[in-house]
């Protein structure tokens, strides 16, 4: 790109925030130019906001250390500073829904980290290698909005990526029936284990709303768009159990797959390792080069060995295997606050750039 885009991280002080403002500090394409935080935090510098909840493992960028958090809620103040916006606001869904929506009408597009969109009909839910074509709603949602530049895209649920990117890649053999059970990590959460003790040598069986994103969100992706809205697609039906475990970063998935034309494991494989799509065509700043690597050792996704494949952007799976119940099994494991979170974010951003959705005001 010629010239940056001025970007603006609202909930900037929250750990997904704080991912962001570290994926950006060094970006060619987004320059952070605003923090957003709640009212609060708003008029103290960012290095005061945070204060000891600093919970990356880089230190704080010195770019915004002294740059003055502005109040999330001053939609007019915040969208002067910028050409579009990163969201990771901590409200409840229906003012998420009402904030988003007032940037995407002040004319700023808002690429979201949250949920309380990922169902709203004309608001596209995407993984860039998986239905950039959804991006394509955008043009009704204007509409609606009454916008020429502004408009609201959002990421799916980090839990999904270690094992819908998979199934993609294995749609020709067109899965039907699938059982996944998600161990997911306490950043997931917002947390770490200094926040989170009794989490440590701890497993809890339940993450609220976890299951129902996990069995819903993917058929959401895979969907059809019909009149300006996205349709959800009605196979493969998913049934996902999510547990939490002592695991800071990194969610695995242990997953069961029936398919209508049953493949060889070595087809399978092939096609994992062959899947590419547009970020990777386009080379996209973040997109990794190999989208999905498959490990032969028997004990191997590892989260300590493998959560960073591709700069965190990468999904691993191994134990692939055939099952006596299902016709295949495997594990997959994906970084849930990069490929999951922020990164996944900033990726769709760099996709909705390239394609010219927003660009400098």
């Amino acid at each position: 790109m010629d010239k940056k885009l001025r970007a603006g991280v609202l909930g900037a002080t929250g750990m997904v925030g704080q991912r962001f403002i570290t994926i950006l500090e060094k970006h060619p394409w987004f320059e952070v130019t605003a923090v957003a935080a709640s009212p609060r935090s708003a008029g103290k510098t960012y290095e005061q906001a945070v204060g000891g909840r600093w919970k990356m493992d880089t230190p704080m960028p010195e770019s915004v250390k002294n740059m003055v958090v502005m109040n999330v809620n001053e939609v007019e103040k915040v969208s002067a500073e910028v050409d579009m916006v990163f969201s990771a606001v901590d409200m409840s869904k229906d003012e998420i829904r009402a904030i988003e929506e007032a940037y995407a009408r002040a004319e700023v597009p808002v690429v979201s980290n949250n949920s309380a969109h990922r169902w709203t009909k004309d608001v596209p839910m995407v993984v860039p290698e998986i239905n950039p074509e959804h991006f394509q709603v955008i043009e009704s949602q204007r509409k609606r909005l009454g916008t020429k530049r502004g408009f609201i895209a959002v990421k799916p649920n980090c839990s999904i990526q270690s094992y819908a990117p998979v199934l993609t890649a294995w749609k020709e053999f067109e899965p039907y029936e699938v059982v996944a059970t998600t161990y997911q990590a306490i950043s997931g959460a917002g947390k770490t284990f200094q926040d989170w003790p009794e989490m440590v040598e701890n497993i809890i069986p339940y993450i609220g709303g976890e299951e129902e994103k996990s069995e819903q969100e993917p058929l959401r992706l895979w969907g059809r768009i019909e009149n300006g809205q996205i349709v959800k697609a009605a196979e493969p039906v998913i049934t996902c159990q999510c547990i939490r475990v002592p695991v800071l970063n990194g969610h695995t998935a242990a997953v069961f797959v029936k398919f209508r034309k049953k493949p060889a494991k070595e087809e399978l494989i092939e096609r994992m390792v062959s899947f590419k799509g547009l970020p990777q065509e386009l080379k996209l700043p973040s997109a990794p080069k190999q989208f999905i690597q498959y490990l032969e050792e028997d004990n191997r996704p590892q989260v300590s060995l493998d959560v960073d494949f591709e700069n965190g952007m990468g999904i691993s799976v191994g134990r692939l295997r055939e099952d006596t119940v299902y016709d295949y099994k495997f594990v997959g494991l994906s970084h849930n606050t990069l490929r999951g979170a922020a990164g996944g974010a900033v990726l769709c951003a760099e996709l909705l750039a390239a394609q010219g959705y927003m660009d400098v005001k």
